[in-house]
């Protein structure tokens, strides 16, 4: 049985919860797992509906994504990826995104750089490239570390390059 949980800002949230055998009375369930269980309520997530929608909202992530990609190379705009996670080949892989779209995508770890990602061969390099290339837009695949990576690459803004956050809504930040 639940007794405590703990919310954390990792991966743009999670949750360490706690949990006691049912027979153990000697721990209280806590003032955190009530209000959680409140908010969750007062989201509508003990509802089927909740989760039904889950998909609408997931296809809407992808079309926002593919018009803004679409528009922008229709314009001209060059794109680069920043970051090379699975959850980030993992929305690439469902919106069908390969280097039709992105020219490339950096990453600091060295075991990544000069390999490309898998299924969609997409160049993986060092963050220097984008200095070197100096592209319109960077899309920043893990989008839960936008702040740190906006705070790193805010060189960009130098030649006019923006950032892309495609989760949980499409967002260009200047």
């Amino acid at each position: 049985m639940l007794f405590d949980v703990e919310e954390l800002p990792t991966h743009g949230g999670s949750l360490r919860i706690y949990a006691r055998h049912q027979a153990d009375a000697s721990k209280g369930i806590s003032d955190r797992a009530q209000e959680l269980k409140r908010r969750e309520i007062d989201l509508g997530m003990r509802t089927l509906p909740f989760y039904e929608s889950f998909g609408d909202r997931v296809r809407e992530v992808k079309r926002a994504l593919l018009e803004f990609l679409i528009a922008s190379k229709r314009a001209g705009k060059t794109i680069v990826g920043y970051g090379a996670p699975a959850k980030g080949n993992t929305l690439l892989h469902y919106c069908g995104i390969r280097t039709d779209f992105l020219d490339y995508t950096v990453d600091l770890s060295p075991a990544k750089q000069n390999r490309f990602l898998p299924g969609t061969r997409i160049p993986i390099y060092a963050p220097d490239k984008i200095k070197e290339t100096k592209p319109d837009y960077v899309l920043i695949l893990p989008w839960n570390l936008k702040a740190e990576i906006t705070s790193q690459m805010k060189h960009i803004r130098e030649w006019g390059g923006r950032f892309v956050v495609p989760i949980p809504r499409l967002e260009v930040l200047a």
